[in-house]
């Protein structure tokens, strides 16, 4: 209990900080990867992207089985899901919610200057994740910009908060944005041929038009690497651009999602539905040595 003669601002800076503590744990126990690449950010930086971390997983567990486990029906998964994005769009308006994650998350959102503008493309991309079982190319393109390249342009703007992100003019900001939103859509790419037959075999959707899991071909997974892979080129310069604090930690995550792209090429197509590909811890630390070098994103 807070004491009755602490200032409200006081309280509100414990309650702030511990939410954004709750969601520090989130990103710890849901990813090695992201958790690895953040341990270069500076303290503060860290605790801004975890905000944004655990928001977007709570999110993912919803519509991606934990709540079903729990108990809920298709009605009741979507009605929890429209009664999350509910309490972010409160709180990015009040500055409060009782939910940890969802207050963690409005804070950095206010003091970042983002809001609804990313956060309900988002939140209509899990609502597809409910609805749409195959998706063509418009489909596609909508849900990854929502899903995976919003989330990206999240960070960008915890990231030019930065003193060394160059990003003095518009012409550099909009070019940091190009590039978040490239490097968004191959994270999520590669999360597509990794989880080929967990998505098609227990949530039954199908991300890639024309590609059935259960038939893919070795051209088919050439032509999806040779697409995830310029993304990945291309949201090259944009790392650059950062802080060197955040250069280095991007630089990590690009890496690793780099080195899971070598490894699902050297998995043969028909394979990838019954095999998840990873990257050892060892390696993973390799690679981030590396970046930490310079020598992956100099």
């Amino acid at each position: 209990m807070t004491h009755p003669d602490a200032p409200p601002t006081a309280s509100l800076r414990l309650y702030t900080a511990t939410a954004l503590a709750a969601s520090g744990r989130v990103i710890g126990e849901y990813s090695t990867s992201f958790s690895l690449a953040c341990r270069t950010l500076p303290a503060d930086v860290r605790r801004d992207i975890a905000g944004i971390y655990a928001l977007v997983r709570v999110a993912d567990e919803v519509v991606d089985g934990t709540a079903g486990a729990a108990g809920l029906d298709p009605g009741q998964v979507r009605a929890a899901l429209d009664g999350y994005e509910a309490a972010v769009e409160q709180a990015l308006a009040t500055g409060f919610s009782t939910d940890l994650v969802v207050h963690g998350f409005a804070d950095v959102a206010r003091r970042h200057g983002f809001g609804a503008e990313l956060t309900a493309p988002f939140f209509d991309s899990m609502r597809a994740d409910l609805q749409v079982a195959e998706h063509d190319g418009a489909s596609l393109e909508s849900y990854i910009y929502g899903s995976a390249e919003v989330v990206g342009l999240m960070c960008l703007e915890v990231f030019m908060g930065m003193p060394g992100t160059r990003a003095g003019t518009p012409e550099q900001r909009e070019q940091l944005r190009a590039a978040a939103r490239r490097l968004g859509a191959a994270f999520q790419k590669v999360n597509f041929l990794r989880d080929l037959g967990a998505d098609h075999d227990q949530l039954g959707r199908t991300y890639f038009p024309g590609a059935d899991p259960e038939h893919l071909t070795e051209e088919q997974k050439h032509a999806l690497l040779a697409d995830l892979t310029a993304d990945l080129d291309a949201a090259v310069p944009g790392i650059r651009a950062l802080d060197r604090r955040a250069r280095r930690a991007v630089a990590i995550a690009h890496g690793l999602f780099q080195e899971l792209a070598r490894r699902i090429a050297q998995v043969p197509a028909q394979e990838l539905t019954r095999r998840r590909v990873s990257v050892p811890p060892a390696v993973k630390l390799r690679i981030a040595a590396r970046s930490l070098k310079g020598s992956v994103v100099a």
